[in-house]
């Protein structure tokens, strides 16, 4: 199983220097992340949204160590709203943020990412677009659910991400389910103990299809996070069952990964997001990638070899 391994490897700064020289890593990391500044993102968004699709933007780099790094994680995310203010795709284009990179992780970290993302959330408010709080590891769940529902009283429509993998997840799909919340389903790419989540991916897929037919059921707003064809379809026929309207629910994957699947999904008329990263810090966001398809990490093996 080399899915494990990558992930642990996304934790080390040795594998973080290696990878990064390699000569075939820029071709790579680009198939997935599509620029480090802010300008090179939103010619990605106006691109897909000139095609019919909208996005979330996720600006990486959750491995901070100081709380001067997490009010300027807050500042990045203010200044791409106010490009997107600029060009008015508010409406088009939504922000993911971790909570890592906020401060979580540091002292007085919940009341600190509270603080630094507020301000995020009343700027996307402010020209119609809103942020989804993405899940990490499970020992974060517990102070992300906290802040989700904080900022919901303010501002409703932040949404925040689940896990199939953990064993908690269908209780916490519940809740949410019941509380009208906009809800990202998807598998998971942390490393996670047998203790606290599922192992098998036949296991994973079963949690993730009873998961989506919680959410499909409930008054919230789901929002299908896979490139599985078979998820995808069964998520389709679930809201079907459920009565949902296409505008009702949505399907998200990550930019660089089944493109043709994105432009099918929009042809159905299906709402169709594009989960769309960028950044200097991109290690991390990178190995996830990789670990999650096997593919991915054929891809880049055959780029370094062939540019070595």
């Amino acid at each position: 199983m080399l899915g494990p391994v990558i992930l642990a490897a996304s934790r080390s700064d040795k594998m973080r220097r290696f990878i990064s020289a390699a000569p075939g890593t820029k071709q790579v990391v680009a198939r997935f992340i599509p620029g480090e500044r802010v300008d090179e993102v939103i010619q990605v968004v106006l691109d897909a949204t000139d095609q019919g699709l909208e996005v979330t933007l996720d600006v990486v780099g959750e491995d901070i160590t100081t709380p001067e790094q997490s009010h300027a994680a807050r500042d990045a995310y203010l200044e791409l709203i106010d490009r997107l203010k600029d060009l008015g795709l508010g409406t088009k284009a939504e922000m993911s943020v971790k909570l890592s990179m906020f401060g979580q992780a540091l002292e007085g970290g919940h009341e600190l990412a509270l603080g630094n993302v507020r301000p995020v959330v009343e700027a996307a408010a402010a020209i119609g677009t809103t942020v989804t709080l993405d899940a990490e590891d499970h020992t974060t769940l517990d102070s992300m659910l906290a802040i989700h529902e904080e900022l919901r009283k303010d501002f409703p429509q932040t949404g925040c991400v689940i896990q199939a993998y953990l064993f908690r997840t269908e209780d916490d799909a519940r809740r949410l389910a019941a509380n009208g919340s906009r809800v990202r389903i998807v598998k998971g790419a942390y490393k996670e103990p047998a203790s606290v989540a599922y192992q098998e991916k036949s296991e994973i897929d079963k949690a993730y299809v009873r998961i989506v037919k919680i959410l499909m059921a409930g008054v919230g707003y789901p929002m299908i996070g896979s490139h599985d064809p078979r998820l995808i379809a069964v998520s389709q026929e679930l809201a079907r069952r459920a009565g949902r309207k296409l505008d009702e629910y949505e399907f998200q994957m990550l930019y660089g990964i089944r493109s043709e699947e994105h432009f099918r999904l929009a042809a159905e008329g299906h709402r169709m997001r594009v989960y769309t990263a960028y950044g200097t810090d991109w290690y991390g966001y990178f190995m996830r990638r990789l670990a999650e398809k096997p593919a991915n990490l054929l891809f880049f093996a055959r780029s370094v070899l062939t540019k070595s």
